[in-house]
């Protein structure tokens, strides 16, 4: 794949399984079509899932939260960053997820992954695959990352593909869907990194991926407003635009910081800031520092962007006992049911500025947080392409927001066709989420 754009392009998606199913799955009643489902999320963050997998130089800590360490190396590579050209020897361990396979075959998969890289390690996260056609794909490089940017630059890795499926920044898309060709199973892979002689070592306490598949659509059906109705969470409110000309380097400054600025907004919800330390580095008379912050170290050197999506989930949780994951709703009664538990959602939309009253603005890809609903089950959004903290709280129609969040496939004002983003969302949440929390999520397939 070329480099890529300087903002994203969406790509074609897939929806979640109805909110009845999800709903009816937390609650531990069976569904007819819970095997089948259209998004299929799983994750490997428990002592007997990292048991499951091969380790190579790998080993199990608890800590609290059990993860992978290196315990012994497997051996020593050298590695050239492409962002700073600077090789380096690093010494590495690996462990290989089993096999999972798709109770129904995907067009796409996004990997996302919860780690801790102190100072001297880095991590990688690969897909691997098998078609429909009983090929394999190759292991792909799904991203090379670092809470911070001393070591390497973090970076999702371009001009991946064998002619059937592509790396497209962060997700793993079949290349010709209409040939019937689908992925029926993936592979994850770890590899752990260090500085040679040191015992520093990053721990991974969650990867997974989200794989999905949906025929193209224009238009959805709009849900009828219920659990939420009524719901709004308190949820802080950030504007990327007052942050406009700041540190450019990063995606340009703040006009293209959506995506940090909605990850911090949910971040500081859950009760978790950056340190006065953390922040030392911005320009002191920056109102809301800790957005540049949030851009700093989302920021994908690859994808020259802040929008790369498991890079923003693992910004997440590298604040205190938190998580982070990437995956797909079906609905906004799915994010209602989120609302109604006190979980906010991050959602991923594209639309003309005559497609969503009260925006006043057009976007190829923006990211904001739904935070709840009115009584009439309008959406409640925080939306950070607002010109001031204090405007940022919107409230859209429920039908426009609908189609504009869940549509594959979206008319541009020229006639051409571009896709939508088919309903990416982020969703965060602590530790000590309640146990109605966990329900919610693992009514929305995320356990």
């Amino acid at each position: 794949m070329t480099a890529a754009p300087s903002r994203r392009t969406v790509l074609t998606a897939a929806l979640v399984a109805t909110a009845g199913t999800a709903i009816a799955t937390a609650l531990g009643q069976p569904s007819a079509t819970a095997a089948t489902a259209p998004v299929d999320y799983h994750a490997w963050c428990t002592a007997a899932d990292w048991g499951g997998g091969t380790a190579n130089g790998t080993a199990v800590a608890d800590g609290g939260r059990p993860g992978i360490v290196i315990g012994t190396p497997a051996g020593t590579v050298s590695y050239r960053d492409p962002h700073t050209k600077k090789s380096a020897s690093w010494e590495y361990a690996t462990w290989t997820g089993p096999t999972h396979g798709l109770g129904t075959p995907a067009t796409e998969a996004v990997a996302s992954w919860n780690a801790d890289t102190p100072a001297g390690t880095w991590i990688q996260i690969e897909l691997k695959g098998t078609y429909s056609d009983g090929t394999a794909t190759p292991w792909y490089v799904m991203g090379r990352w670092a809470s911070g940017d001393a070591d390497i630059k973090r970076t999702s890795v371009g001009s991946q593909s064998d002619k059937k499926s592509s790396i497209l920044t962060d997700t793993f898309a079949i290349l010709s869907p209409a040939t019937g060709l689908r992925l029926v199973s993936y592979q994850l892979r770890m590899t752990l990194y260090r500085k040679p002689g040191t015992s520093a070592t990053p721990k991974v306490w969650r990867v997974g991926a989200m794989a999905s598949d949906i025929p193209d659509r224009f238009t959805v059906p709009a849900s009828t407003p219920g659990a939420a109705a009524g719901t709004e969470l308190a949820v802080p409110r950030y504007s990327q635009e007052i942050h406009a000309g700041q540190y450019p380097e990063y995606d340009g400054g703040g006009e293209a910081w959506c995506s940090p600025t909605s990850s911090q907004m949910i971040i500081e919800y859950w009760g978790r800031t950056p340190t006065a330390a953390d922040l030392a580095w911005v320009n002191p008379s920056y109102a809301d520092p800790q957005v540049d912050h949030a851009a700093r170290y989302v920021y994908d050197y690859q994808y020259d962007g802040c929008g790369n999506w498991p890079f923003n989930a693992a910004y997440a949780a590298t604040y205190p006992a938190m998580h982070g994951v990437v995956t797909r709703l079906g609905s906004l009664t799915d994010a209602e049911t989120l609302i109604a538990a006190g979980i906010p959602v991050i959602t991923s939309q594209s639309f003309l500025s005559s497609e969503l009253d009260g925006a006043g603005y057009g976007t190829s890809g923006h990211l904001m947080t739904v935070i709840g609903f009115t009584p009439d089950g309008d959406v409640v959004a925080n939306d950070p392409a607002s010109p001031s903290d204090a405007a940022v709280r919107r409230v859209y129609d429920r039908a426009q927001f609908e189609t504009i969040w869940l549509r594959t496939k979206r008319r541009l004002a020229n006639g051409s066709t571009a896709s939508g983003s088919g309903g990416i969302v982020y969703l965060y949440w602590p530790s000590e989420a309640t146990a109605a929390q966990l329900a919610a999520l693992a009514a929305v397939g995320v356990a």
